[in-house]
């Protein structure tokens, strides 16, 4: 039954596959190997297999190649376009402060003189009020002197009937006269300039007011100006802010946590902004709203920094810049947990530090083979297992991207692979939420 199958087979291929001889020819004689139709056909399938595999293989490692490129690529453009606006942020915040401190200093100078106005105002009060006194008494000086020039006039017409005939009397009755007369022309030369200077003191007081109105009107400008200088910082400040807080949200990382302990490792000086202003009544005087508002804008430019410092110390760049593929994520496998990620490349590949720290391992490990382990700062630990070459010592202070070794399969290993782990505290994290993170600040 088989071979009459074979032999139909054969029959119609025989049109398209002629049987074919192969004459194998040697000192002993002459041989030949029949291929019959239905042989040909079997080798023209497995070789069209075997060539349809071969494109497809190439296609997907083609497709992977390119894949990757492209997100590198991607990737690159991301990091020069974050940087080209941080340092356009960065530029216009120190424009924007420059401006605020300008028209901090003008007011300043515009509170000053208000000030001196004030004093001026005050000081034409005071006069005003001696003036004022000075005529009461001026006045009740001339009422006693009127009263006393009709005292004597009264005394002078009793006299004058009494002692028609003394002449002394006379005599005295005219100087009595003639210093009345006197002394009631200089009172009133004395109180005519009282009332000029009041006068003009009232003249003062009225040009101040005007002064003090216009640099009322002059100081609701600048700080209408101050306003929206601070409200474009302010947004400058918050645009900066937020890849930041997106870092550590990504990450799971407590960003006061992070805050404080940046702080507790960092000193400097520095303070919040205070004006120098005296009052002319001599009270206390408040901070105005203006310091206030640029004494948070100065704290919120700390944070900023702060959170930069934090980033900087934390594992977020990669640790394979080369072609490479993730063939193991974080997590259980196979019954046991993977406490890291794993990164398939050639032998050899440059492995990088993901962030600054400090080598304290460099060698040979039980499982993990050529092993290095570098502390940061905040707790954290990076580990970069199965290496075929280590770059490092203990000790030694690396920085982020500096190449620490090569690719490898040392250790308990199935291939050529880096196997990156991420610790903080012992306590074994994800890998991949901080590489996603970095691409925020990379």
């Amino acid at each position: 039954m088989k071979q009459r199958l074979s032999d139909r087979l054969n029959a119609r291929l025989e049109r398209h596959l002629p049987e074919q001889r192969l004459f194998l020819k040697s000192e002993e004689g002459t041989r030949f190997v029949r291929m019959r139709p239905l042989t040909q056909a079997s080798v023209l399938l497995g070789g069209a297999l075997v060539l349809g595999w071969t494109v497809v293989v190439t296609s997907f490692f083609l497709i992977g190649t390119v894949a990757s490129g492209s997100a590198r690529d991607q990737t690159a453009r991301a990091q020069i376009a974050y940087e080209t606006r941080l340092a356009a942020l960065s530029s216009e915040r120190d424009i924007r402060a420059a401006e605020a401190e300008q028209a901090l200093d003008r007011f300043y100078s515009a509170l000053d003189e208000v000030s001196k106005m004030q004093g001026t105002v005050l000081a034409s009060e005071q006069r005003v009020r001696e003036l004022e006194t000075g005529i009461e008494v001026i006045q009740r000086t001339l009422r006693r002197t009127v009263a006393e020039r009709n005292e004597a006039r009264d005394q002078i017409d009793t006299l004058e009937a009494r002692l028609e005939d003394a002449p002394e009397a006379a005599a005295l009755a005219e100087r009595l006269a003639a210093d009345s007369a006197a002394t009631a022309e200089a009172l009133a030369e004395v109180l005519d300039a009282t009332a000029l200077a009041r006068d003009e003191a009232v003249v003062v007081a009225m040009g101040a007011d005007a002064e003090i109105s216009r640099m009322e009107a002059m100081a609701e400008v600048v700080a209408d100006r101050n306003d929206r200088i601070f409200s474009r910082l302010e947004e400058a400040l918050e645009t900066s802010m937020a890849p930041l807080e997106r870092v550590f949200d990504r990450a799971g990382i407590s960003s006061d946590a992070i805050l404080s302990t940046v702080r507790s490792g960092y000193t400097g000086q520095g303070g919040p902004l205070e004006p120098v202003v005296v009052s002319t009544r001599g009270g206390p005087v408040m901070p105005d709203t203006d310091t206030a508002r640029a004494n948070r804008l100065l704290d919120r430019i700390e944070d900023v920094d702060m959170y930069r410092l934090a980033a900087e110390s934390l594992p977020l760049a990669h640790p394979v810049n080369a072609p490479h593929r993730r063939t193991s994520g974080f997590g259980p496998r196979w019954g046991r947990m993977h406490s890291g990620m794993d990164f398939a490349a050639s032998r050899g590949t440059p492995i990088l530090a993901t962030a600054e720290g400090t080598v304290t391992h460099a060698g040979w490990q039980s499982g993990y083979g050529k092993l290095v382990k570098i502390r940061h700062p905040l707790g954290f630990e990076t580990r970069y297992a199965h290496l075929s070459s280590i770059n490092v010592r203990v000790g030694q202070r690396v920085s982020r991207g500096e190449n620490i070794g090569g690719m490898g399969t040392t250790g308990r290993s199935t291939g050529v692979h880096l196997h990156y782990e991420v610790r903080r505290n012992g306590q074994a994290l994800n890998p991949v939420t901080f590489i996603n993170a970095g691409q925020d600040v990379f």
